[in-house]
């Protein structure tokens, strides 16, 4: 197995200087191999304090800045993160554990495409006219044809909070709309794989955003992102990860009044129907075990299945189990690689090992691959009802959970009978009829025979899933407040 050397960052971005890091350095851990790839800087709190207040300097400057010169910097670092790929994949693999076929194609390509996304002319999407109004006189004013725009400004400066899953792709799509709507930004990855986003705040230093405009922050300790989300320097927090630190962001930005974005946790049902292509709703329910070992929110991990097709789902699914090659992910061959640590494959194995208790039954996986080190943990499939606790807490990991139901009122309750309310799924061979299944279904978006996304579409959830949405177009309405201005004619 490969990988890039021991790197050692030991500064963060604040104001337009690389500065040492308040509390020193962590080890970031290779998952497949258990060993160190480097050493990342550790914030401190009042690091974090001089991020915020560098960014609060910088928002007028950049939010002044003409939107040409804002998106000829947005292209430029599109540019720089291609050209950077292949020094940047070997690093998001030894980090993260993705597999070379995720990396390659989902991880760095996609944080370049959504600089790109965000570089077009935002104005269409920020400035809106309003019809004009013929209004009488009143005691409040004259008469006349009143006209007028809705004008969205930046919000401020935003908390850029991110997952371990995917860490360039989802600050790229954060840090793309907020910049493009003109909000300067401090950066917060993860703590588990934080060198690519230090390589790609270097990037956009590089490439010659503003001093103050991008800011760095990154600790193995949450007491400094804690302190951006409770900052008076901090207007929005964007915040990607669990829905029990969404609802602890959500109450310390409530005396601030924070702006959030929250994509949180999901529990996806895939909702196969009697008519359903039941090659096609294995593909996509078996995306749970081939798409990042399950490590994504939108995983299907509930397959809510009519019971007469229900035996050839499972069969198929536990076939495609044993077909599934887990191991080293930079082989090209390796569909299922490891946990992003021993702490989540502790955890991954402690929902698996409650299933049978509870009256599931574990028809494939369950156990740990016979390799001698990383955190694996083998495709499991387990049947039972949506009581089980499998089916009701988001895992994070490669487990299914398989449930059947006799008609369609039935499966429609079982799909939304959960806290969660991210994406979900519909196989039918009746798109009328998937559709208006689709239109029931309480998720934030709804993938009718397909696990493809739209990257147009607003990305959010319902229930304790989220707040608020991004995308396209949403993306820049996510990062601005609506101004209305009003004139007479």
């Amino acid at each position: 197995m490969t990988g890039p050397d021991v790197r050692h960052e030991h500064q963060l971005l604040i104001g337009g200087k690389w500065v040492d890091a308040g509390a020193g350095t962590y080890d970031v851990v290779n998952p497949a191999t258990e060993v160190v790839v480097g050493q990342a800087p550790n914030a401190s709190v009042g690091d974090a304090a001089a991020a915020a207040a560098a960014a609060r300097d910088a928002l007028p400057g950049w939010a002044a800045m003409s939107v040409e010169e804002r998106c000829t910097l947005m292209r430029a670092a599109a540019e720089a993160i291609r050209a950077r790929a292949a020094d940047l994949l070997p690093l998001v693999i030894a980090e993260t554990g993705a597999t070379a076929t995720v990396g390659s194609r989902m991880q760095v390509p996609v944080a370049a495409d959504r600089f790109e996304r965000y570089s077009r002319d935002p104005r269409p999407v920020l400035q809106t006219p309003l019809l004009p109004q013929a209004v009488g006189a009143t005691p409040l004013a004259p008469g006349g044809i009143i006209g007028g725009m809705v004008n969205r400004q930046p919000v401020g400066v935003v908390a850029c909070i991110t997952s371990y899953n995917f860490p360039m792709v989802n600050m790229a799509g954060k840090v793309a709309p907020a910049l493009a709507a003109g909000n300067t930004v401090v950066v917060k990855p993860a703590p588990q794989d934080p060198l690519a986003i230090v390589e790609l705040v270097r990037i956009l230093e590089e490439v010659g955003f503003p001093p103050g405009v991008v800011n760095l922050v990154n600790s193995v300790d949450p007491a400094p992102a804690s302190a951006l989300v409770e900052s008076p320097d901090v207007d929005m927090v964007s915040f990607t990860g669990s829905t029990s630190i969404g609802t602890r962001i959500m109450e310390a930005g409530g005396p601030t009044m924070k702006r959030l974005l929250l994509e949180l946790g999901g529990k996806g049902a895939c909702l196969v129907l009697e008519d359903a292509d039941v090659r096609g709703a294995i593909t996509c329910i078996g995306s749970t075990w081939t798409f990042h070992s399950g490590q994504i929110c939108t995983a299907p991990t509930r397959a809510v299945v009519h019971r007469s097709v229900f035996d050839k789902v499972r069969d198929g699914l536990a076939t495609m189990a044993g077909a599934l090659q887990v191991g080293d992910p930079t082989d090209p061959k390796t569909i299922v690689g490891p946990l992003i640590s021993a702490a989540q494959r502790a955890r991954v194995e402690a929902y698996v090992a409650s299933a049978a208790p509870e009256g599931g039954e574990v028809v494939v996986g369950g156990e740990r691959p016979p390799l001698d080190r990383g955190y694996y943990v083998a495709p499991t499939l387990i049947v039972g009802g949506n009581d089980l606790t499998v089916a009701r807490e988001e895992i994070f990991g490669p487990v299914i959970t398989m449930i059947p139901f006799d008609d369609e009122e039935e499966g429609i309750a079982i799909a939304n009978d959960t806290s969660f309310g991210l994406y979900d799924y519909v196989f039918s061979g009746d798109a009328a009829r998937a559709l208006r299944v689709a239109k029931r279904l309480q998720a934030g978006h709804v993938g009718i025979n397909t696990a493809q996304r739209n990257h147009e579409a607003p990305f959010g959830g319902f229930k304790m899933s989220g707040v608020g949405r991004d995308g396209g177009d949403w993306g820049l309405l996510a990062y601005s407040e609506p101004q209305s201005i009003i004139w007479t004619t």
